[in-house]
């Protein structure tokens, strides 16, 4: 069954509207074709699939860092293919919280100067930033760290400064690649309950993509992607 586009009221529009997306990769093999889905405020959505299924390439697709072979996505009503390269950086400053699998943390930087960056580029002043970022880190349970460096870290602490520098600006829709996969079972079961407390506080969005079962269980909907699109799971 292909994914139904949410209807959460006559006059609302989803936050994420995504229609008839089809992507190849070289070779020519298709990820996926005809693929719908749409996020509507204050939804948690997981998508789960087998490694090479193409759940990293959607959400590269969804903040515009990669083109579709056909189809549209829409965030906040701008299309994203229509946008040009400083629109759509502009667009994920503002509206996006991205969590990938390469943490891409500056190593000339501490944590703290790390997870303000979102704030900086928002033109945020230097001090209540870093402030915020601090906050942010004890949130992930790297209070007092602000000082260290990436270097200094276990993989599982640098992806927990990832996700804290996706969060703390507050960004309308969190895209979340594998978000707890280096983390141990009780770092992860807080980082979800984060990601879930920003749903409930602030109607963000989230869109998780995971190979665990565990993780997408936080969801309020879950999918499968196939070749097909998605299927409700």
């Amino acid at each position: 069954m292909m994914d139904r586009m949410v209807a959460p009221g006559p006059d609302i529009k989803p936050l994420l509207c995504v229609r008839g997306l089809r992507k190849t990769v070289p070779g020519g093999r298709v990820l996926f074709t005809g693929l719908e889905l749409a996020v509507a405020r204050g939804e948690f959505v997981a998508i789960m699939g087998e490694s090479g299924a193409g759940k990293s390439t959607l959400l590269n697709l969804i903040a515009g860092l990669d083109a579709a072979d056909a189809g549209e996505i829409s965030i906040q009503g701008h299309a994203v293919e229509k946008l040009d390269d400083d629109g759509r950086t502009e667009l994920r400053r503002r509206t996006l919280g991205c969590v990938f699998q390469a943490f891409h943390l500056l190593p000339h930087l501490n944590l703290a100067q790390n997870v303000a960056l979102p704030l900086a580029l928002q033109d945020s002043a230097g001090s209540a930033a870093l402030e915020k970022a601090g906050r942010m880190l004890a949130d992930v349970g790297l209070q007092d760290r602000d000082h260290d460096y990436p270097r200094d870290l276990s993989g599982g602490e640098l992806q927990r400064v990832a996700i804290a520098r996706a969060l703390v600006h507050g960004p309308s829709i969190i895209l979340a690649d594998e978000p707890t996969g280096n983390l141990d079972p009780e770092t992860a079961e807080r980082i979800l309950e984060l990601f879930s407390s920003r749903v409930r506080r602030s109607g963000a969005s989230v869109v998780l993509v995971t190979h665990s079962p565990i993780a997408a269980a936080v969801a309020g909907r879950k999918y499968l992607l196939r070749t097909s699109g998605l299927i409700a799971a």
